[in-house]
């Protein structure tokens, strides 16, 4: 293990990630919602409370924060806070399911500096995607796509939460980021939120796990934001990136009513290390909360630790156990070496936590029966 991956497990003065999430409010309801989002919460933080989060962010010297919801778009406030941010140094990448993306829209964003867009997708084929996201989203996004392209917008990002239905359009995924000469991300689908109850039908096969190490290895350029370090114990070589568990060290989430989380993951008050409107706000929670104090103690291998790969995968995802009421020091469920399936089998759905809030709207999308 790297000097630099044992000093970022010991923390930083300020998040190298700080997940920002506007608003819960959606005009979709994806079945694997992390935030179980929809309706807008009453007391999520305002217009100037935000900007006082931002005053810290440049205080801190926060490169960037990752902006995302529910659909941030959403907040009438919206391109307010993003040119204040970029305007006072903080660069601001956000993820938008693309439905507030017109024309217009796109060419104010394509004027504005220092700016990152990252346009969700679940499928290569709206059969695919539309299971996951909502009838018509697809068509949605593509239509942000193009109206990005036509702005002259630049490079964007291309998102994909990877489900063991859209494993097999892997390369199409990179022929439609190819086409807009955008970046292709790709991230791990977890059992938090609405997807704690899709995750036992959604999530990636042993098989279709085997297939995207592969896959990832030989394609360096993709990003991941090292959400698949678990796969390492496939192989001797690693796939790029830092390959741990940055929750509570590197990176962060605010919500929006500003509860500050140790991971994007995990919105759990077993994992909430304060709130922005505290005294000291957003800086004294990430230095001094007793949460992320622990957190960047050094940790024990548990049970993991007579297992040879263990330094290769670093015992996996924290959310994942979490969400699927596995113990944090225990194999991660997706272990690739099938030590977390062996553990699954003794877990009973009543054993599993659930998220401290649901804001879904009454009627969310639900799982059907058709199969691709």
């Amino acid at each position: 293990m790297t000097a630099l991956t044992e000093e970022l497990k010991a923390g930083l003065d300020a998040p190298i990630c700080l997940t920002w999430e506007l608003t819960y409010a959606c005009n979709l309801a994806c079945v694997h919602c992390l935030s179980s989002s929809g309706r807008r919460d009453p007391n999520e933080l305002s217009t100037e409370e935000a900007k006082a989060v931002i005053d810290e962010m440049r205080s801190l010297q926060v490169f960037y924060v990752n902006i995302g919801g529910g659909e941030p778009m959403i907040r009438p406030d919206f391109f307010e806070l993003v040119e204040y941010a970029t305007s006072n140094g903080v660069g601001v990448k956000f993820s938008t399911n693309g439905s507030r993306i017109d024309e217009e829209r796109a060419k104010q964003l394509a004027g504005m500096d220092y700016l990152d867009i990252q346009i969700s997708i679940d499928g290569a084929t709206a059969q695919t995607n539309d299971r996951v996201r909502g009838e018509g989203s697809f068509d949605t996004a593509i239509a942000a796509m193009d109206h990005l392209q036509a702005a002259n917008f630049g490079p964007f990002k291309i998102s994909v939460v990877i489900t063991r239905e859209n494993v097999s359009q892997l390369d199409e995924f990179e022929s439609l980021a190819s086409k807009y000469g955008a970046e292709l991300r790709l991230t791990r689908l977890r059992p938090a939120g609405r997807g704690a109850d899709t995750w036992h039908e959604l999530h990636p096969l042993h098989e279709q796990q085997v297939e995207l190490y592969h896959w990832l290895l030989a394609r360096p350029q993709v990003l991941t934001g090292d959400s698949f370090f678990h796969l390492n114990a496939l192989g001797d070589e690693n796939l790029p990136g830092l390959n741990l568990c940055g929750a509570g060290r590197v990176v962060c989430l605010i919500d929006p009513v500003g509860d500050v989380y140790a991971c994007p993951f995990v919105l759990h008050d077993e994992f909430k290390a304060g709130n922005v409107r505290d005294t000291g706000g957003f800086s004294s929670v990430w230095k001094e909360s007793e949460l992320f104090t622990e957190l960047r103690e050094p940790q024990s291998a548990g049970a993991c630790a007579s297992c040879g790969q263990f330094d290769a995968c670093q015992g996996g995802c924290m959310a994942a156990k979490f969400f699927t009421g596995m113990p944090l020091d225990g194999p991660d469920p997706e272990c690739v070496s099938g030590h977390g399936s062996e553990a699954l089998s003794n877990i009973g759905v009543e054993m599993r936590p659930t998220p401290t809030a649901d804001h879904s709207k009454p009627t969310p999308v639900k799982l059907g029966a058709t199969r691709v």
